[in-house]
């Protein structure tokens, strides 16, 4: 489907009146997205009692799944969907499952090892243990249904994500017609929206879960998410057809009896069994990445080389090492809802007067940040081009990576001022967002804009899948990272905040190092890259 030009009378503040429902959409998709992300790991420490090994897991089973299904969603929406249909289909799943979200079943129980049982205990495989029973090793109950419904609503969450994520974009470009010079500062308007989105999300949801119960801080995900679904639905007239399918008598066409559209809604409630069981085994997910990963990269270059002339090899190879770097960049930066938010919860002092902020409302910062930042940035790198100062991209890669490294820097330096109970002061875990929001607008905006710069105009497309395919892998990489972190919360009092807050300074200090040490390495690479990009900027 191609842009067309939009009258004036249907443009509100100077852009299309489509902007605005796309702005809407994402901004509600967005609320419910961050709105029980940095609420999972918390839930499930806390409630259903994971040790942080497990629950971060999970996390990166879910994100990194998050990440990689729109690749297949574009797909399916390019060839057979169109964007309007794949976008409601996705907004619909992703109702379901963060409403199921709101289902917390009974709180686990852990019996510490010695316990005398005062009354019978049934175990989760049947055994009763008889009162008077002294335990010899600690031992968890938890609701296994309601852990299987919200597995079920992961898997409903990353396949509704998969279907709208990557749609809802494509639709925002076919609102301005080709060489229409508004189409920037209307993605800088539609971003602004996930932004908002998700600053709203973690200040809402993350307060309502933590404070009131969980049910409420996922329900209120859920009811964003309505909400976006319903404003994308009413809109549709200010979409002027853009959104529908390229050729439309393909989804009537049959297969086995049954019309081909029907077939992939089927095929997508049939692969809702196969993600239910991913997000409980993330080794699989992080094969499975790696894989896929490595077979688009070397297929690029394997096309570049085969159909390309020599300077479009050189970029190829260029674009592979950026693409390599961000996983470097993504698994420091996601550790915001991994090890970050339990430090967090149990090391940062969060008391204001007589208010205490909640642990995931301090995911809120990134969104707070990009948005007063991000108009700053872009004016930045306008004055320093300008001046020919304008650093290039793998310079502006390696910036960003030093920044990640120097955010984890910020909270070592924090972890030596602790106060009378061991507690840090919060300014430290807002200058470690600060930094990582510098670093994300130093690498992601001109990551993004690079892939279409210096992929073989054919194979753009797979070029941008394989650049999210490599941010899935970060997210797996990250919650593995934060892994080394684990507070084995069995046998540690986590009462003893000088002890699990060395815990986490050991692991920070490792990805300052990281971070600082791949940035350096980038930068020092960049005359070689900045020569193989052949005068793209």
């Amino acid at each position: 489907m191609t842009a067309i030009a939009i009258e004036s009378s249907d443009n509100l503040f100077g852009h299309p009146k489509g902007l605005y429902v796309c702005f809407a959409t994402e901004l509600w998709e967005r609320f419910s997205f961050y709105g029980m992300k940095y609420l999972l790991l918390l839930y499930l420490t806390k409630y259903h009692l994971f040790s942080d090994g497990e629950g971060l897991e999970v996390l990166g089973a879910y994100a990194g799944l998050v990440y990689a299904l729109p690749v297949i969603g574009g797909v399916l929406a390019d060839r057979y969907l169109g964007m309007r249909k794949a976008v409601l289909f996705g907004g619909i799943l992703l109702c379901l499952g963060h409403l199921l979200m709101a289902v917390e079943g009974h709180q686990a129980v852990q019996y510490d090892a010695g316990t005398i049982l005062q009354s019978a205990l049934t175990l989760s495989d049947g055994t009763v243990l008889a009162a008077g029973t002294t335990l010899q090793e600690t031992i968890k109950i938890q609701d296994t249904a309601a852990l299987n419904v919200f597995y079920f609503a992961l898997a409903l969450i990353v396949t509704g994500v998969g279907f709208l994520k990557p749609n809802i974009s494509t639709i925002v470009g076919q609102l301005y017609a080709e060489g229409d010079p508004r189409r920037d500062s209307g993605f800088t308007i539609f971003y602004m929206g996930i932004n908002v989105g998700s600053f709203l999300a973690t200040m809402i949801c993350g307060y309502l879960g933590e404070v009131y119960g969980w049910g409420y801080g996922f329900g209120a995900a859920g009811i964003g998410m309505l909400i976006g679904l319903i404003t994308f639905s009413y809109g549709q007239k200010y979409l002027y057809g853009l959104a529908e399918p390229e050729n439309p008598e393909i989804l009537k066409e049959k297969f086995m009896g049954i019309k081909k559209e029907h077939v992939i809604y089927l095929a997508a409630f049939a692969s809702l069994g196969i993600s239910w069981l991913m997000v409980q085994h993330e080794p699989v997910v992080f094969m499975t990445q790696q894989t896929l990963l490595v077979l688009a990269g070397v297929g690029l270059v394997a096309y570049s080389v085969l159909k390309g002339k020599k300077e479009d090899v050189h970029k190829m190879i260029v674009l592979m090492v950026l693409i390599a770097s961000t996983i470097i960049f993504w698994a420091l930066f996601e550790q915001a809802a991994g090890s970050m938010t339990l430090f967090t919860d149990r090391v940062i002092d969060r008391q204001i007067g007589d208010f205490e902020i909640t642990a995931s409302q301090f995911g809120s910062l990134n969104a707070l940040y990009i948005m007063l930042l991000s108009l700053p940035f872009a004016a930045l790198w306008v004055w320093l081009d300008k001046r020919n100062l304008n650093p290039s991209t793998p310079v502006k890669f390696g910036l960003g990576i030093m920044q990640a490294g120097l955010g984890f820097g910020a909270l070592v330096i924090g972890a030596q001022y602790p106060d009378e109970t061991g507690h840090i002061s919060m300014i430290w875990m807002a200058l470690a967002y600060l930094l990582h929001t510098t670093g994300e607008l130093c690498l992601s905006p001109v990551g993004l804009s690079a892939v279409t710069k210096l992929a073989i105009h054919r194979v753009v497309g797979m070029a941008m899948g394989t650049w999210f395919l490599a941010t899935a892998l970060a997210e797996t990489v990250a919650m593995r990272l934060g892994k080394m972190a684990a507070v084995d919360t069995e046998h540690t009092d986590l009462n003893d905040i000088h002890a699990v807050a060395a815990t986490y300074t050991e692991l920070f200090q490792f990805l300052m190092w990281v971070g600082i040490g791949v940035g350096v390495f980038m930068i020092l690479i960049s005359p070689i890259l900045k020569r193989g990009m052949h005068g793209v900027k």
